[in-house]
């Protein structure tokens, strides 16, 4: 009889955890809905107001791309994502082919040649190679091996070339947010904590190197002991984390002049004082904070900011619709618009959970780094906490491709989480 009892409980209680998971899946498409399609309306009003003194028209493209994006998400959340597989490496040779495209037809605009004319359209094909490099990295880091760092050179290759063709287009941004999808997708399959320090370490010394380089005596043998603890062949390991540690201390003054052009140093340190080209490179991050800053608690109403209005910030509608935001909606706005961003990153962590498989966890966990990557850089440079990188903010920004890439993006959750609430069914 005892057995019987303790069956059923079993049996309860598994049934209280499916119902459970299948509750937290319904809830997260819910949200995956409504917050992007709310942060679309709101931004269609937020780009009208940009451009009041003209006509573009902006706004209603906007719009209508989120249509098309909606019906498109809906659609790739009907699909299976396990056949996407077979298409891996055309997918991967047709990135490849547009980012190259660009380099040798592409169109310029602000110093920068990023797009494809296609039909009238200006394509930006970056934007879509996150997704799709999103994919690729998902199928090779579903079964992926962590026991020496050597393993890890396949994810880095199919990495390497898209980020270099990005890089020199130049376009420094989604460069980033190349890198930063790659290691939350390595250490989301299983790489320790202490190697996704030492990825990142290279990047902190450059950074010591110009703020604090006395820094560098604690912090180089540091890393030499971290790497010492956690990667095979300790002594070598740690001499050869030392060793280039080092070079890169040397280096990057070199590197500094010599490998960057002037306007992307000016856009890396003139945050920290934008006072010193106040008519240049700290324009826009000047006009960006006091439009921020005048809006106050409850902001000057939709259609009233008088700062978006006179179209003190250049192109405001794209990467600086969050200063539009700050001055006509003011901090509550921007906090409602934040929170809104971290429920949607929050849904995203509860789909990547509960995935039927590493490949569609992986998949989901790609895009909520992109999206959170994003929405981080593009929020800290508005407020003058960081450097101008050119990122958009996701769903808000004008920019028809990448508005397209984040809904696909979108569908791409909404099928894992499809398929994860039939699996919790059965």
């Amino acid at each position: 009889m005892p057995s019987i009892v303790n069956s059923f409980a079993r049996q309860s209680n598994r049934s209280t955890k499916l119902d459970f998971r299948r509750k937290q899946l319904n809830d997260a498409e819910l949200i995956l809905w409504f917050v992007p399609l709310s942060l679309v309306v709101l931004s269609s009003v937020l780009i009208a107001s940009t451009q009041r003194q003209v006509f573009y028209g902006s706004w209603y493209q906007h719009l209508i791309t989120a249509v098309f994006g909606g019906f498109l998400a809906l659609i790739i959340s009907r699909l299976h994502l396990e056949r996407i597989r077979n298409f891996l490496f055309p997918l991967y040779l047709i990135t490849i082919s547009s980012l190259l495209a660009v380099k040798l037809l592409g169109v310029s605009a602000l110093g920068a040649q990023r797009w494809l004319s296609i039909g009238g359209l200006n394509i930006q094909p970056s934007e879509i190679a996150k997704i799709s490099l999103i994919i690729i990295l998902a199928s090779i880091l579903e079964n992926q091996k962590f026991n020496s760092p050597i393993q890890l050179w396949r994810p880095f290759v199919v990495i390497l070339i898209p980020w270099f063709l990005v890089f020199i287009q130049p376009d420094l941004g989604t460069s980033l947010v190349f890198g930063a999808v790659l290691l939350i997708m390595l250490y989301w399959s299983g790489m320790p904590l202490e190697w996704l320090l030492l990825f990142l370490s290279g990047i902190l010394t450059a950074v010591l190197v110009g703020i604090f380089h006395w820094g560098l005596f604690l912090w180089i043998p540091f890393m030499g002991f971290l790497a010492y603890r956690s990667l095979p062949k300790k002594y070598l390991s740690a001499f050869l984390t030392m060793s280039t540690l080092s070079g890169i201390a040397i280096s990057t003054p070199w590197l500094w002049i010599n490998a960057l052009k002037d306007y992307q140093r000016d856009r890396l340190i003139l945050f920290l004082d934008p006072g010193k080209d106040p008519l240049g490179g700290g324009y826009h991050l000047i006009q960006s904070t006091i439009g921020i800053g005048s809006g106050g608690l409850f902001g000057t109403g939709l259609l009233q900011g008088q700062l978006t209005k006179l179209r003190f910030i250049p192109e405001q509608h794209t990467d600086f619709i969050f200063s539009a935001l700050g001055e006509e909606i003011g901090f509550f706005g921007t906090m409602f618009v934040s929170i809104a961003f971290l429920l949607f990153i929050f849904r995203l962590l509860t789909i990547a959970r509960n995935a039927y498989t590493n490949f569609e966890s992986l998949i989901v966990i790609g895009i909520a780094t992109m999206i959170l990557f994003q929405v981080a850089v593009n929020i800290f440079m508005t407020i003058g906490l960081g450097p101008i990188t050119g990122i958009p903010l996701p769903f808000m920004s004008y920019g028809r491709t990448a508005l397209i890439a984040s809904f696909i993006g979108l569908g791409l959750c909404l099928s894992v989480s499809r398929r994860a609430k039939l699996f919790h069914r059965n």
